[in-house]
């Protein structure tokens, strides 16, 4: 099963590297994620230069994709080539967005009337395309997902592993990464954020 992190010019770090390492833990069982970007070097919101190892066209193979945020997806979403390049299937893939990356589900008509998380700079945005915003860090509808602040990816990795691996995965790798000490707390914090974002508007 493969993953592709879709990141953009002026990406925000947190959003597309602790997605990618999270589910990069589970590559022995079979998950695999890859930044996929639209050119083959990307720059960071902070000036990080980074090397993509996929083509966007990848997104179309994937079986996976999460939209991270940054400070240039009003751009992205003006661009008709970009949004031509993200040929998303929510009946075969996974589709999650980070923060601002659910303008770009709306940009591309996969949202519908299904409210969505997202941070506190993008929400006017995101409202002003007729999307609801909840005060959550996870929401999740069928194979659609969004999270809301940059440390809410962890969740959004979660909901990936936990849909394609299990729980139980899911909670080891959430073990793994969580510090020293709090290890039982930051993963059942994690897995009980999932669960409630799923289970919202049942």
């Amino acid at each position: 099963m493969q993953v592709a992190v879709v990141t953009f010019d002026g990406f925000n770090e947190l959003d597309s590297f602790i997605a990618s390492a999270l589910i990069n833990r589970c590559r022995g069982d079979g998950l695999e994620a890859f930044v996929t970007t639209p050119a083959p070097v990307v720059t960071s919101m902070n000036g990080v230069e980074v090397t993509g190892q996929r083509p966007m066209e990848f997104v179309a193979e994937a079986d996976v994709v999460l939209i991270g945020s940054g400070v240039r997806t009003r751009d992205v979403v003006a661009d008709d080539r970009i949004a031509s390049r993200l040929p998303l299937d929510p009946s075969r893939q996974l589709i999650g967005a980070q923060c601002s990356g659910a303008l770009v589900l709306a940009r591309l008509g996969l949202l519908g009337d299904m409210p969505v998380c997202t941070d506190r700079t993008s929400r006017p945005f995101v409202e002003a395309c007729g999307v609801t915003v909840l005060d959550a860090p996870f929401h999740a509808e069928g194979n659609i997902a969004t999270a809301g602040g940059c440390l809410a990816s962890q969740y959004l990795a979660t909901w990936v592993i936990t849909r394609t691996l299990g729980e139980d995965a899911a909670h080891a790798v959430l073990d793994y990464v969580a510090p020293v000490g709090e290890n039982q707390e930051t993963a059942e914090r994690a897995l009980r954020a999932v669960r409630a974002g799923e289970a919202a508007l049942r």
